[in-house]
């Protein structure tokens, strides 16, 4: 970038004052200021942007990687399981080859679900229902204005 001192800065601005005159001056000034702060924000974005398109391409190397690693890691699972699969049929075929009449476990029925029929909203407490009847505590709640007209005094 261009270097400039406090000499040619100070030189500047003289001719500038002398040439443009100390009324537009300031006007000038804001906007040349003005300018300068766009274009810096223009190499901001400029910068950013390629920053950002070279992090994609690293991305987009990444993402290759993983998805050959991911491929590589699934064909390995995929033969592995075509063999034990081979594996165990052959040594059910061996186990069902040699005894004509096996029962297999597959053949039990399964039991069905049933429900527990349990009232699971309830709120229980632990204290039992007799005895909270025999020693009067309250088994079901009230509100205030319930409570309070069930012990009113009838009036006459």
């Amino acid at each position: 970038m261009i270097d400039f001192g406090f000499d040619k800065l100070a030189l500047i601005g003289a001719v500038a004052l002398i040439v443009i005159g100390p009324e537009k001056l300031p006007r000038v000034a804001r906007t040349v200021g003005h300018m300068l702060g766009k274009a810096q924000r223009y190499v901001a974005d400029v910068k950013a942007e390629v920053n950002r398109s070279i992090e994609l391409d690293e991305l987009k190397k990444m993402k290759t990687q993983f998805e050959d690693a991911a491929r590589d890691v699934e064909s390995s699972v995929r033969t592995e399981v075509q063999q034990a699969g081979a594996s165990i049929e052959s040594s059910w075929s061996e186990m069902s080859g040699s005894d004509g009449a096996t029962t297999t476990p597959l053949d039990t029925p399964t039991p069905q679900y049933k429900h527990p029929n349990k009232r699971w909203r309830l709120k229980r407490g632990a204290t039992p229902l007799w005895y909270k009847q025999r020693h009067g505590i309250r088994t079901r709640a009230q509100s205030g204005a319930a409570r309070v007209a069930r012990f009113r005094p009838p009036q006459r």
